[in-house]
């Protein structure tokens, strides 16, 4: 097993949900606060010891490069996997097959959270898991009435306006080299469709849950939510 921890970031998006802020910027690079949200997320990462960064970048991915270029400003070694079309979130891993030789982390380059990643190493190689899902908790409000039927299409129970949990994908993994066997090349392929056809073929798969701060900067409300809450962050 190999002792380097490495980190594989997606930055290959184009941030469509972000309009009007992506246009012409990369979502990676959108600041907050001071630094891009790329950035802050490397910095947590070398904390951590993941000094090993390999960017998968593409749309917009050359004004990613020439920010951060090889990483030794922040202490790190970042190299670059350039995606000619999009490939989803698994599909870049493809061409990475002959680089990813031990356990390593998976990670959207658009979170903000205070997740500890050597704690989640430590879960993900204890369980001897082939991929270990990060979760985060959601509450969900439904503004209706749920009526659930019995199998006889009879009324079984009412739930007016209730509020569902649900623990919901962070976009941060844990994962073993040998997934990549499961990934068509040069193909559009997510990782949705990834775990499925692992789970199909009896792979190791569990979750850790997570209940520390997370967010996911999909949409503009998201990009102001963390502009607001990152000051009370540790980074």
């Amino acid at each position: 097993m190999s002792n380097r921890l490495r980190a594989v970031i997606l930055a290959g998006g184009k941030g469509t949900r972000l309009k009007p802020y992506t246009v012409n910027f990369p979502k990676p690079l959108m600041p907050i606060n001071d630094k891009p949200i790329l950035e802050i997320l490397i910095r947590q990462l070398k904390k951590k010891g993941f000094t090993d960064i390999i960017i998968a970048a593409g749309h917009m991915g050359e004004m990613i490069r020439l920010y951060f270029h090889d990483g030794r400003k922040l202490g790190v070694n970042i190299t670059y996997s350039r995606e000619e079309k999009m490939l989803g979130t698994a599909g870049p891993l493809h061409a990475l097959r002959h680089t990813l030789k031990g356990t390593f982390l998976l990670i959207n380059g658009d979170v903000i959270s205070d997740v500890d990643f050597r704690e989640m190493l430590d879960f993900h190689r204890k369980n001897s898991n082939q991929v270990t899902i990060g979760l985060a908790k959601r509450t969900v409000h439904i503004d209706f009435g749920i009526v659930q039927l019995n199998e006889k299409q009879e009324f079984d129970r009412w739930s007016e306006k209730p509020d569902l949990e649900y623990w919901v994908s962070m976009g941060i993994y844990f994962m073993e080299p040998e997934i990549i066997d499961h990934i068509p090349g040069g193909k559009f392929f997510n990782l949705p469709e990834l775990i499925v056809k692992m789970k199909k073929d009896k792979k190791r798969i569990k979750g850790y849950r997570h209940h520390g701060y997370w967010l996911d900067i999909g949409r503009p409300e998201d990009y102001e939510r963390a502009c607001r809450e990152l000051k009370n962050l540790k980074t």
